[in-house]
């Protein structure tokens, strides 16, 4: 915009005159510009038309129709005199010296334009011109150029160097700030020295940073430093530069076009890109590899500004990982940068604590949520009522149902399914059964877990009818059964002890084209590990490897008690280095049944080297397997060595428990040591340990054991004050200790006791009162007491019936005896060792030559024990032959025949020299007595088998 768009008629316009230059300053606010060249027009006559009027002070200028051709020929140029008004366009251009005319003018209109210019800005000149623009165009298109031109000026005007700042490149990657201050602050006094830190090693630098001075002399103090670009430093050639500014004008530009947006879209910066980034990467990493933690962390750490969404899928993350410190310490993290956290994020935490079986910090976090007043989803609800369903308290997960269905007016299936849990675990069927039909009125439709859930507390109470039940509702709902379902089936029945059922339900699984899986071929083991069937068990774990399973380390902990089960220990130690081998971590539970074999084989040596073994492998001791090695030292009645390892259990740090001290208790109670037994009761009394019944049990075994029966009767006496009710086994023991009398009658009152208090007698109850009945001489009612245990569907076994045959041999009635060992061989029951170690002990004790029945029987007894392949040891040996003397004086076919049980070293005259030297009556009776007791009722048995159900019922809780 060079010239004033001014008509002309000439080409060569005179001198301006003063009425021309008065015409130009009226003019001044009303001027327009064009591309046109400028052209001096001739001065013309005013005419009073053409004048403008004061309302109106904008003049048009006129339109030229005809321009004369020679204002864009290539003719020579004519000089052209200056133009006073020129240099209002561009003030930068000013007029020459020689000009003196337009001296005032210019100043007059300059002062004018300078105060509008304060109100619109006039905008540079372009660098090129642009295409000419009609008298309209001008008009409408000059204020949207102003406001372009404007905020360009704006930018542009803005000066992004920061006075006092200086790069400095090429550092050493170990320098520190101090170093950097100290080279620095000889310059002028420093603010601030900033070093990037490096990508992978954050303790060291990038290779440059920048250098802050501060005070009125700080641009002179960057300038002073930027002389020394150049100059070596500890080896290096720095670099520095004045700071230009470039960084914060990115940032500038790039705030603006966040700000003005772009059409519809939002503007989205590279940082913001690159954390929508690093947020999808956490959530892919999260669907497609949970299980690897540490890409996990590391996608989580990648993301430069975490959001509340982010954090809650970490604590999320760790709450299924159980994992509740890290969920915790994410949380408090989220805190930290100013993050309040909702009511999803408090949930996620409450479902780590919940996960992890401490519920004390998950009421906590419940408590601090009511405090900010964020309220409870249902789903905090549902997993606060599984949280307490998991640790078995059916009394706090009742409370927290409850007030979620008063706080909501919807409950889910799923609260109601967690309920359900929770009373199915602690065996509480019937409210159960209620809340299903609560849920079936309120119409809401059971999933399948609700089927699978009550099909496993029937299994947990030995329901078999009411867990078929429910298997055939599930099917009459549409419902297809799966793996679970017969899982639970297959579960029920090897816990009932019908193997054989179950193999009927993995038939009709595989039938229905569902294949095991390792949880229900581990249940298919453990039933026939119970049986003690060796041989099935170790084909199930043949049909693990065939189906292509590889197994767990569940699965080897039953093969390893399957191995020490049948007595082959060694194998269990292969197996256990094949278990490494494989990469499985062996537990506690793998080396607990090799302990117990070794201590209960008397190989203490071999035990404690499995010690140092589950210790190399990782497994700390614990207090179980202190107890599993503790249990097979009692076992063998070695209390001395078990004694040594209770207290080295205690120098190592680890505390006994209660089942510890009971494991000491019935060994001393064993060996009748009443004064040990109690002296253990007393600690674990002093210690605060619990007392439930099986420590009683103890107390009561060791005084019947001893005969102190008033002793017994106060023990009892102390569990009724204790409320703990007695068991079969406790009044088993109370049965034999009478026994032991011979008091028939305090026996029989034992036994009204028990079925008036709704206790049913077993087996060993009536083993135990036949045998006081065989010692009072009262064995009319022994024989009453064999047939209505029968018509109770009682079935004696094998110590029944040698009790009842060493009573009627103490009877002096030989062929009753002979009588009962038959009736029990047709039966079904095979005679052992013990049975025919006391009837032909009690035979011979009491046979003559005389009795040709008696001398028969004990004839056809010897021939069976010969091809039974039974051996007798020395001392019954010398017992036998000494009754041999009595019959066969001489010898004979029962001298001959009987010599054959006899030991291998036996000596017949050496035999009938010690018989000679007396003595040996004594030790008849205590053999008849001691082996009654070993073989038939005696309290170490506990009445038979008890004692064996004991240590089964120990087992678990060691």
């Amino acid at each position: 915009m060079d010239a004033l768009s001014l008509p002309t008629h000439t080409t060569h316009p005179p001198p301006l005159s003063s009425a021309t230059l008065s015409a130009a300053k009226r003019r001044a606010s009303s001027v327009r510009f064009s591309l046109r060249p400028l052209h001096v027009p001739d001065p013309e006559p005013e005419d009073p038309a053409s004048r403008p009027s004061t309302s109106n002070p904008l003049r048009r200028p006129r339109l030229l129709k005809n321009p004369p051709p020679s204002s864009f020929s290539a003719k020579p140029r004519v000089k052209i005199p200056k133009n006073p008004l020129k240099s209002l366009v561009n003030p930068s251009h000013r007029p020459d010296s020689t000009t003196t005319t337009s001296t005032p003018t210019t100043t007059s209109l300059s002062s004018k334009l300078w105060l509008s210019s304060k109100l619109a800005p006039p905008p540079p000149p372009p660098p090129l011109p642009p295409p000419e623009l009609g008298e309209n165009d001008v008009r409408e298109g000059g204020s949207q150029a102003t406001k372009d031109s404007d905020s360009n000026d704006a930018l542009a005007a803005i000066d992004y160097r920061q006075l006092g700042k200086i790069f400095v490149g090429n550092l050493p990657n170990w320098i520190k700030k101090n170093e950097v201050a100290e080279f620095f602050r000889q310059f002028g006094p420093i603010k601030n020295v900033i070093l990037i830190k490096g990508h992978n090693e954050t303790e060291r630098n990038a290779g440059f940073g920048f250098v802050i001075y501060s005070g009125p002399t700080a641009a002179k103090s960057a300038m002073k430093a930027v002389e020394f670009d150049g100059v070596e430093f500890h080896g290096r050639v720095l670099t520095v530069k004045l700071d230009d500014g470039r960084r914060l004008k990115e940032k500038s530009e790039e705030r603006l076009r966040y700000v003005e947006g772009n059409g519809a879209m939002e503007f989205r910066t590279k940082w913001h890109e690159e954390r929508e980034g690093s947020r999808n990467a956490l959530r892919t990493v999260l669907e497609t590899e949970p299980e690897n933690w540490q890409a996990v962390v590391s996608a989580f750490e990648r993301i430069k500004k975490p959001s509340r969404r982010e954090f809650g899928l970490m604590v999320n993350y760790y709450a299924r990982r159980g994992d509740m410190h890290r969920a915790r310490e994410t949380f408090e993290s989220m805190r930290a940068r100013g993050i309040e956290p909702t009511s999803h994020v408090y949930t996620n935490l409450i479902h780590a604590y919940t996960v992890g079986r401490d519920m004390e910090e998950a009421l906590s976090c419940v408590r601090k949520m009511k405090e900010e007043g964020i309220e409870m989803s249902l789903v905090t609800y549902s997993i606060l009522v599984g949280g307490f369903a998991k640790v078995g308290n059916a009394e706090a997960a009742e409370y927290w149902f409850r007030e979620a269905r008063d706080t909501h007016a919807a409950i889910n299936a799923r609260v109601y399914g967690n309920i359900i849990y929770a009373h199915c675990q602690t065996c509480n069927m019937d409210r159960a059964e209620a809340l299903v039909r609560e849920m079936e009125e309120e119409g809401i439709d059971a999933p399948i877990d609700i089927y699978h859930t009550m099909m496993d507390g029937y299994t947990m109470v030995g329901n078999e009818n009411k867990c078929l039940i429910v298997f055939e509702r599930l099917k009459e709902c549409g419902f297809t059964p799966s793996i679970v379902t017969y899982g639970c089936l297959i579960n029920l029945y090897t816990k009932i002890g019908k193997v054989s059922k179950a193999l009927e339900i993995s038939k009709m699984m595989e039938g229905g084209g569902i294949k095991h899986n390792m949880k229900t071929y581990s249940m298919l083991i453990n039933g026939f590990l119970k049986l003690k069937d060796w041989a099935n068990a170790f084909a199930v774990f043949e049909d693990v490897i065939t189906s292509g399973l590889k197994p767990d380390v569940v699965l080897y902990n039953n093969i390893v008690r399957a191995f020490c089960g049948m007595g082959n220990i060694d194998r269990a130690i292969s197996t256990v280095k094949q278990m490494q081998k494989e990469r499985h971590r062996p537990t506690s539970r793998t080396f607990m049944p090799i302990i117990h074999g070794f201590a209960r084989a008397g190989e203490i040596r071999r035990a404690l080297e499995m010690f140092d073994m589950m210790r190399r492998s990782g497994c700390i001791p614990t207090v179980h397997t202190f107890n599993a090695l503790i249990l097979g030292l009692v076992e063998k009645r070695q209390m001395e060595k078990a004694v040594e390892i209770l207290n080295e259990m205690t120098l190592a740090g680890v505390s006994p428990n209660e089942h510890t001290y009971t494991t000491i208790m019935h060994g001393y109670a064993s060996l009748g040591d009443t004064g040990k037994a109690f002296e253990y009761f007393t600690m674990m009394r002093n210690e605060g340990l619990e007392l439930d019944v099986y420590t009683y049990e103890a107390l009561l075994k060791a005084c019947c054991k001893a005969g102190r029966m008033q002793s017994a009767l106060a023990v009892t006496r102390e569990m009724s004050r204790q409320r703990i009710p007695r068991n079969t086994f406790v009044y088993n023991i109370l049965i034999d200790g009478w026994a032991r009398r011979g008091d028939v009658w305090e026996a029989a009152d034992l036994m009204q006791q028990m079925i008036k208090g709704g206790v049913k007698p077993d087996i060993h109850t009536y083993t135990s009162f036949i045998n006081a009945c065989c010692k009072a001489g009262d064995l009319a009612k022994a024989s009453k007491t064999m047939e209505e245990m029968e018509a109770l569907g009682v079935k004696p076994n094998v110590k029944t019936y040698t009790t009842l045959i060493h009573g009627w041999a103490r009877a002096s009635h030989p062929e009753r005896a002979l009588k009962c060992f038959e009736e029990m061989k047709q039966v079904g029951l095979k005679p052992d060792k013990a049975v025919y170690h006391c009837l032909m002990t009690s035979l011979l004790a009491r046979a003559t030559v005389a009795e040709a029945y008696v001398y028969s029987g004990v004839l056809s007894i010897c021939r069976e024990m010969i091809d039974c392949g039974f051996t007798v040891d020395m001392g019954t040996a010398v017992h036998w032959s000494r009754c041999l003397c009595k019959i066969e004086r001489t010898g004979g076919k029962l001298t001959e025949a009987l010599q054959k049980t006899f030991p291998p070293d036996w000596n017949s005259m050496h035999a009938l020299d010690n018989t000679i030297d007396g003595g040996s009556d004594m030790e008849s009776d205590v053999s008849e007595d001691d082996l009654f007791y070993a073989t038939a009722t005696d309290g170490d048995d506990g009445g038979g088998g008890e004692d064996d159900d004991k240590d089964d019922s120990l087992g678990p809780r060691l």
